[in-house]
């Protein structure tokens, strides 16, 4: 009889083999791709730029007169009187404390970046009369969000593991129609169907259905988020009789993201024998890789209205940005078993296009301008991030009307508010500044309460046409976060997020 065991060994061996391969043929997307965070994260906007910019909120609506106005108020470059060049760059900081059960783990990072790098060449320059005084082009690249962020979370898993939302969710489903997450779970005999059922499955921690419990293990997850969002403006605009300004902006924007994390469970108990087949667990690491790149594009115009000497009015439309965006993904697993051994698969998913249009905004403004002593400035920017919507890029048969459902039902408008001040004290100036970005998903959704606060501090100088201009913003959130979600509970980490952002901007003004 060992010949026929060893034959019937080898036969069950490749059978599960040649399913395996079938299942991996047919295992091209991941399951989650394009989700309402994805319609979120590209369509919200935290405008940086120049020191001046940022140190006093970004409240330029009405002021203009900076590189950064490219981007937010195009009419802002018909107040340059020269052609003038800046760079900025910029050292970021991002703190994370993430609580679950009853850890919590503090982590950070820093980043040293470029936000800002422009120019405006000035074209016509008249010094007194009306009508056309000046007419300006300028390019300026300004970021519009920075990703970088990394993320620990611990604690322990009393009741529930990643395990379990593969299996819970997979319920009803035979093994060719599982989720690719789950697929490979059960390819590291995490999860296995329940005795007697090809459609219900169980996990490594249930003893796959029976009444073994392996619960208590130590979860642990590790996210780092890296790239950036940013523009490159073109514009063009003018001053009309020191009375209108005006301006229109081409916007090419590019994203560039990334995420991955690795998640673990480890536990030290094992099953008793009658649980012969996972005896001598002891832990699965799974990891997700994810990333996006895309351009877009927008057009942007605006107006600046200064009705006495000391008000200026300010006034921007931008137009919904359509994004093409380039997607990939990754997962890998590897299980350890006293029994058994090491057991891994990876998965690597096609990549493919798809098509995103972010809302359009507007922004109103008001300045005030007290002598040459101060300039204080507020703004109000709208923004509807329920109309964000996915789309083909090509002709295929996907439908995204579900998803653009999720975007329409998960999300509303925004109010965002921005205040900035500026003090003269000869060649040195002080700035000050606030802002506030309104929250965005609806009421009863997991983050219905994250704002953002920000404010911000400045200090600049100015000796002919040579400014040096120093600025600091703090920024704060709060947030939830889902590790995973099953029937017993929500495994969920609330965090605060700081970030910390000190930049330098070098400015040079020509024919001074």
């Amino acid at each position: 009889m060992e010949w026929w065991n060893a034959f019937n060994e080898k036969f069950t061996i490749m059978k599960k083999l040649c399913l395996i391969i079938l299942l991996v043929l047919s295992l091209t997307i991941w399951a989650d791709a394009q989700t309402v965070d994805d319609a979120l994260r590209y369509s919200q906007i935290f405008y940086s730029g120049t020191s001046r910019f940022s140190s006093m909120g970004g409240a330029f609506t009405a002021l203009g007169g900076d590189l950064s106005t490219l981007s937010q108020n195009p009419a802002g470059i018909g107040l340059f009187r020269s052609s003038e060049v800046s760079i900025t760059p910029q050292l970021f900081h991002i703190n994370t404390l993430a609580n679950f059960k009853t850890k919590s783990r503090e982590d950070y990072l820093y980043d040293f970046n470029l936000p800002q790098l422009g120019f405006v060449v000035n074209l016509i320059n008249k010094n007194s009369g009306t009508g056309l005084m000046s007419l300006n082009l300028g390019y300026s690249f300004n970021k519009t969000n920075n990703y970088n962020q990394t993320i620990v979370i611990e604690g322990t898993g009393d009741q529930s593991s990643l395990a379990d939302y593969w299996a819970e969710y997979n319920n009803g489903y035979i093994l060719d129609d599982m989720s690719s997450d789950a697929y490979i779970g059960w390819r590291a005999f995490v999860i296995d169907s329940v005795a007697g059922y090809n459609n219900q499955w169980g996990t490594v921690y249930s003893g796959y259905g029976s009444e073994a419990s392996l619960y208590g293990q130590n979860i642990s997850r590790y996210i780092t988020y890296s790239g950036f969002s940013g523009e490159h403006a073109i514009s063009v605009g003018g001053n009309w009789s020191d009375k209108i300004y005006f301006g229109a902006t081409l916007g090419i924007n590019r994203i560039s993201y990334k995420s991955h994390y690795e998640h673990l469970e480890a536990t030290n108990k094992v099953l008793p024998d009658r649980y012969s087949d996972v005896a001598g667990f002891t832990d699965f690491r799974y990891t997700f890789d994810y990333s996006n790149t895309g351009t877009g594009f927008t057009f942007k115009t605006g107006i600046i209205y200064k009705p006495i000497e000391t008000l200026r009015l300010g006034f921007a439309f931008h137009s919904p940005t359509i994004y093409r965006i380039h997607e990939e993904a990754y997962d890998h697993i590897t299980s350890h078993f006293d029994v058994g051994g090491i057991k891994e698969f990876s998965n690597n998913f096609e990549g493919f296009d798809y098509a995103l249009t972010t809302p359009f905004r507007i922004i109103v403004g008001g300045a005030l301008q007290i002598k040459k002593f101060a300039l204080l400035s507020a703004e109000y920017e709208f923004a509807d991030y329920k109309t964000a919507r996915f789309a083909n890029v090509r002709d295929d048969d996907y439908d995204y009307s579900i998803k653009n459902q999720q975007i329409k039902s998960s999300l509303h408008s925004a109010n965002n508010l921005r205040l900035g001040a500026e003090f003269r004290l000869n060649k040195i100036y002080l700035r000050g500044g606030y802002s506030y970005y309104g929250r965005a998903w609806q009421a009863g959704e997991l983050n219905d309460f994250l704002d953002y606060n920000a404010v911000s501090c400045g200090i600049g100088f100015r000796e002919k046409n040579i400014g040096i201009d120093i600025g600091y913003t703090h920024m704060t959130n709060p947030m939830n976060y889902i590790l995973y979600d099953t029937y017993s509970e929500t495994a969920a980490s609330d965090m605060t997020i700081n970030r910390n952002i000190f930049s330098v901007t070098f400015g040079y003004k020509f024919g001074y």
